[in-house]
C-alpha cells in the first residue's frame, strides 16, 4: 500500500527534530521503519542510528521489519532497543567513569526493590504495616526528577503538606539508594537516571554517545518520563530527534509518563516540524465515530486531530444493558460463540476488555463453561516467576559471587538450615572485617555462634555453586549447566513438596523447562560464552514481556492498559460503569497515591482525562465490531448494589449506537447453576470502590 501524504512527509523528513502524531491505527511503525530505511538509503550509516521504544516485543518488530525492507545484514547494525536496554549498555560501557569496582553490577527489578525497602522498613523499626510499591513510586517520582533526598525532603516539606507516605518515604529514600549501592546495583529508574547524571558529570563521555548517534528516533514518545526527556535532550543536541506518538494515547502516569513531553516537544526542540497521522487503517467508521466522540469531550490539553475512517461501512457499535454481572458475562459468552459459530471468527479474533482485573473471572468462567478457549494477558511475567528468578540467582551467584542481592535470594533456598538469624551472623562478619557476604559463607566456620547445622548449609551451597563455575570454566552449554544446577541443589525435590497439587508442581517444573529452552536456543545460536551469557541474565531483568501472552488461536482476556498495540476484528469493552471506569482511585485520592507527573495540583481532574484516553484505548482496538456493556447492579461489599453508567458513554450521542438490554441469563442448560455460583462469588469478593451505594440513572444525558 502507498503512504500517504502525511506518512510520506516523515518519512522523507531530512534534518532537525521532528514530532509525529500518529493517532490510533495509522500505520506508526512503518513510518517509522520506512524513515530508517530511507535514511540508510541516503547514506546514513546503519551504526549511527538509534531508535528506542518501551517494549521489547516493539522493538524486536521494528528490527524486523527494517531487515525485510533494507535486508538483515545491515540491519544488524542497527541500535533497535528499549530505553532500558540502551541505558543498560551505556552503564555496561561505562563502568569506569561511573567509578563501579570492576564491570560487574547488578540490576534489581521491581521484587529485589521493594525487598529493599521492606528491609529499610525493618530497620527504622516503624511499626506499621506500609504499602512498600507506594513507597517506591514516591522515590521514583523523586529520583526521574533528579531530586536528591536531602533536598526531595526540604522541598516536601516546603509544600502544600506532607502525608504519612510522604514522611515515611523521605526516610527510606536516603536508605535505600545506599542500599542499592552497597549492591553495586541499579533499579529500573537508575537505568536512564544515572546516564543521565554521567554525561552531566563528564562532557567527554556525552560527546562519545552523541557522536556515535547522529539520528534518533523514539516511538510511544507519549509515554516517557523526565529523565527519558533529559536523556534525549542530552543526546539529540544535534537536533537530528525525530518522535513519534499520540497525546490521546497516554495513559501511564501512574509509573511516572509526563504527557506533557509530547505536548511541549515544540518547545523543547525548537523549529520542530509537526506531521499529523489521522487516518486510521484499522477500525470501521462507526467504531472510529464512537472514539472521537468521546475525544472531543475532552477538557484537557491536547493536539487537536481527530481519524478518519478509511475502511468504510461496518455494524454500529452496541451498547448492551445488563442486569447484572451473572447476564453481562453470560452476554459476552453467548455472543462469543455466535461469532463463532455462525460468522466464521476464530477465538483470536476476540478480545474482551476490562478496566479492573477483579471482573475478568465472572467472564473467564462463562467462557469455558461454553469450551472457549481463553488466554489471559497480565498476571505474573514468565521471568517474574519465584522459580525461574530462583534459578537465575543461582546462575548469577556462580557467575559473580559478590551480586550479594543474588545470594541472599539463594542462601537458603531450598531450605539448609540458614535462616534470618544466621545471615545476620554471617553479614555481620562480613561487615567486620570489610568483605563480601559469599567470602563470610565460604568461612563459615569462623562466624561466631553460628550453628553447626548452618555451617553444614553453608558447606552445601558453596559445593553447589563451586561445581557450577567449574561447569563454566569447561564451557559447557548454559542449558546443561543449568540442568545440572537444579539436580543440585534439589529444585524438583523442593517444588514437588512445596506444591498443593501435583498440577502446579507440574506447571511451576514446566517454567523452568521453559527457560532452559530459552537457554539451549542461545547454545544453537553460538551464544553461550561465559561473559555474553552473564550479560544475558542481566538483561532478563528488563524483560517485561510473557511468553505465554503470544498470540495463539485463544479469546483475549486484558485489562485495558494491557491491550495498548493490540488489535481484535471483535471487541468487548465490559464493566463500563462509574467507580470502574473511570475507576474510583481516579474519583478519590488516597493516601498511598502519588500525583502523576503534569497533574499541577489537580490530581483527580488529572486522571480523569487519563480514564478519557485510557477508554479511547480500549475502543480502537476494535476493527470490525465493538460492543460495549455495563451492569444496572454490581457486588460491592457482599451485596448487589445499584450502579451508575458510565461518564463517558454520556458522551457519545445516541445516533452512533445501538442500545439493547439483557435481563435473563443465557447459560448453557446444564451449567446455570454453576455459572450463577460463579456469579455470586464474584459479586461478593468485587469491592470496586470504597464510597457507598451509587444511584442507578439514566444512560442518557438529559
Amino acid at each position: 500500500m502507498e503512504l500517504n501524504s502525511s506518512q510520506r512527509a516523515a518519512v522523507e523528513h531530512d534534518l532537525g527534530p521532528m514530532l509525529v502524531l500518529a493517532g490510533a491505527g495509522s500505520g506508526k511503525t512503518r513510518v517509522v521503519t520506512e524513515r530508517i530505511a530511507r535514511l540508510l538509503q541516503r547514506g546514513v550509516s546503519a551504526r549511527s542510528i538509534l531508535a528506542m521504544t518501551f517494549t521489547n516485543k516493539a522493538s524486536a518488530e521494528m528490527h524486523e521489519r527494517v531487515g525485510k525492507l533494507v535486508g538483515a545484514k545491515l540491519a544488524r547494525e542497527l541500535t533497535v532497543c528499549t530505553f532500558h536496554r540502551f541505558g543498560l549498555d551505556v552503564l555496561g560501557a561505562e563502568t569506569k567513569a561511573l567509578g563501579l569496582r570492576g564491570k560487574s553490577f547488578a540490576i534489581f527489578d521491581q521484587s529485589d526493590c521493594t525487598g529493599v525497602i521492606r528491609e529499610v522498613l525493618r530497620e527504622l523499626r516503624s511499626g506499621r504495616n506500609y504499602d512498600v510499591n507506594a513507597i517506591l513510586a514516591r522515590i521514583s517520582n523523586a529520583k526521574n526528577a533528579f531530586v536528591e533526598a536531602e533536598a526531595w525532603a526540604e522541598s516536601q516539606r516546603k509544600g502544600k503538606g506532607l502525608d504519612e507516605y510522604d514522611e515515611i518515604a523521605m526516610l527510606v529514600y536516603p536508605r535505600y539508594i545506599a542500599a542499592l549501592r552497597a549492591f553495586q546495583a541499579f533499579d529500573f529508574d537508575d537505568l536512564i537516571c544515572e546516564v543521565v547524571r554521567l554525561w552531566q558529570r563528564r562532557p567527554d563521555v556525552l560527546e562519545r554517545w552523541r557522536t556515535r548517534y547522529r539520528y534518533v528516533i523514539v516511538d510511544e514518545y507519549q509515554d516517557t518520563n523526565h529523565a527519558q526527556l533529559e536523556l534525549l535532550r542530552l543526546l539529540g543536541a544535534h537536533k537530528n530527534v525525530v518522535v513519534v506518538g499520540d497525546d490521546d494515547q497516554s495513559i501511564y502516569a501512574w509509573r511516572g509518563a509526563d504527557v506533557r513531553n509530547i505536548l511541549d516537544f515544540e518547545e523543547h526542540f525548537t523549529g520542530a516540524k509537526v506531521v499529523k497521522l489521522e487516518h486510521n487503517y484499522r477500525s470501521r467508521a462507526p467504531v472510529l465515530d464512537v472514539a472521537n466522540a468521546v475525544l472531543a469531550r475532552s477538557g484537557g490539553r491536547r493536539h487537536k486531530k481527530s481519524l478518519i475512517a478509511t475502511r468504510m461501512g461496518g455494524d454500529k457499535v452496541q451498547l448492551v444493558v445488563c442486569t447484572d454481572p451473572d447476564v453481562e458475562s453470560s452476554f459476552v459468552a453467548t455472543e462469543a460463540m455466535r461469532l463463532l459459530e455462525r460468522e466464521g471468527a476464530r477465538p483470536k479474533d476476540i478480545a474482551v476488555l476490562y478496566r479492573s482485573n477483579l471482573l475478568s473471572g465472572p467472564i473467564e468462567a462463562a467462557l469455558k463453561e461454553r469450551q472457549i478457549p481463553v488466554r489471559m494477558i497480565g498476571g505474573t511475567q514468565f521471568f517474574e516467576r519465584k522459580e525461574v528468578k530462583d534459578l537465575i540467582a543461582y546462575l548469577r551467584v556462580a557467575l559473580d559471587p559478590e551480586d550479594e542481592m543474588s545470594l541472599r535470594r539463594i542462601i537458603n533456598y531450598p531450605s539448609r538450615a540458614i535462616g534470618d538469624v544466621a545471615v545476620s551472623k554471617l553479614g555481620a562478619y562480613a561487615t567486620a572485617r570489610e568483605t563480601s557476604l559469599w567470602v563470610a559463607v565460604t568461612r563459615p566456620h569462623a562466624v561466631h555462634e553460628l550453628s553447626t547445622a548452618a555451617i553444614e548449609g553453608c558447606r552445601q551451597l558453596v559445593r553447589i555453586i563451586e561445581a557450577t563455575r567449574q561447569r563454566f570454566d569447561r564451557k559447557e552449554p548454559s542449558a546443561e549447566i543449568a540442568r545440572a544446577l537444579l539436580v543440585d541443589a534439589g529444585f524438583k525435590e523442593d517444588i514437588t513438596a512445596g506444591s498443593t497439587s501435583n498440577s502446579v508442581a507440574a506447571r511451576r517444573w514446566g517454567n523452568l523447562e521453559g527457560l532452559l529452552n530459552v537457554f539451549a536456543r542461545r547454545d544453537d545460536q553460538g551464544k553461550g560464552d561465559r561473559d555474553q551469557f552473564a550479560s544475558f541474565l542481566r538483561l532478563l531483568a528488563l524483560r517485561q514481556d510473557s511468553e505465554e501472552e503470544e498470540a495463539t488461536d485463544r479469546v483475549t482476556l486484558s485489562s485495558m492498559h494491557g491491550s495498548k498495540g493490540l488489535e481484535f476484528p471483535y471487541v468487548f469493552v465490559i464493566g463500563l460503569e462509574e467507580g470502574i471506569m473511570p475507576h474510583q482511585r481516579t474519583l478519590t485520592e488516597r493516601a498511598t497515591d502519588v500525583a502523576p507527573p503534569g497533574a499541577d495540583g489537580d490530581v483527580v481532574g488529572h486522571s480523569i482525562e487519563e480514564e478519557r484516553r485510557l477508554f479511547y484505548v480500549a475502543v480502537t482496538r476494535a476493527k470490525d465490531r465493538l460492543y460495549m456493556t455495563y451492569a444496572k447492579h454490581r457486588g460491592s461489599r457482599g451485596k448487589m448494589v445499584a450502579r451508575t453508567p458510565s461518564r463517558f458513554l454520556l458522551d457519545v450521542p445516541d445516533e452512533l449506537i445501538e442500545e439493547r438490554e439483557e435481563e435473563g441469563p443465557q447459560a448453557p442448560e446444564l451449567d446455570k447453576t454453576k455459572a450463577g455460583a460463579a456469579s455470586v462469588l464474584a459479586a461478593l469478593s468485587f469491592n470496586p470502590f470504597s464510597g457507598g451505594e451509587m444511584p442507578l440513572v439514566p444512560r442518557r444525558r438529559p
